[in-house]
């Protein structure tokens, strides 16, 4: 069970560009989960599959300490949900339930920095990284996300303002 949750159901064993290919289904997976599901149930997902995270990794990363296999994308998942629910928020307390469609910049812009993030691993995403266990292997992805999020959100004002200013 941890290796398909730890592999996001195979999503993991794709080439090449792993993390990318997790990345993607997440953010395919997610944008359905709010445009059918609805907001509210993004944030229990999130929740859900950082927890579940947690414990598929240490399982996973039992007896290989200090490993982080490209295959284990289930960090990119919880990660690349975080990143998302931050323009799902700002629509949501909007009261626009088909954002995903008629706002495609926010989640494309979520999916970059959250790639960028993730890969340039500046910060308190690379001290995460640098911790070199199961722990480690989803924090990085965490703290990716949040940047992601608060940089899809400040990029979205700055692009806006001039309209609301003007």
């Amino acid at each position: 069970m941890s290796r398909l949750l730890t592999t996001f159901f195979g999503a993991g064993l794709l080439r090449p560009a792993p993390g990318t290919w997790g990345s993607l289904a997440a953010l395919v997976l997610g944008l359905a989960i709010d445009s059918f599901l609805g907001f509210p149930l993004l944030v229990i997902a999130t929740i859900a599959v950082t927890l579940l995270g947690f414990w598929a990794c240490e399982q996973e990363l039992r007896d290989r300490h200090g490993e982080d296999p490209s295959e284990i994308v289930i960090d990119e998942v919880a990660g690349m949900w975080i990143a998302l629910l931050f323009p799902a928020a700002a629509f949501w307390w909007r009261g626009t339930d088909d954002w995903a469609l008629n706002a495609w910049p926010g989640w494309v812009a979520a999916f970059v920095f959250f790639r960028l993030f993730d890969i340039w691993k500046p910060w308190l995403v690379g001290r995460a990284d640098r911790r070199h266990d199961a722990a480690g292997v989803m924090l990085d992805d965490l703290w990716a996300g949040l940047f992601a999020g608060v940089a899809t959100i400040v990029t979205g004002i700055l692009w806006h303002l001039p309209m609301v200013m003007g």
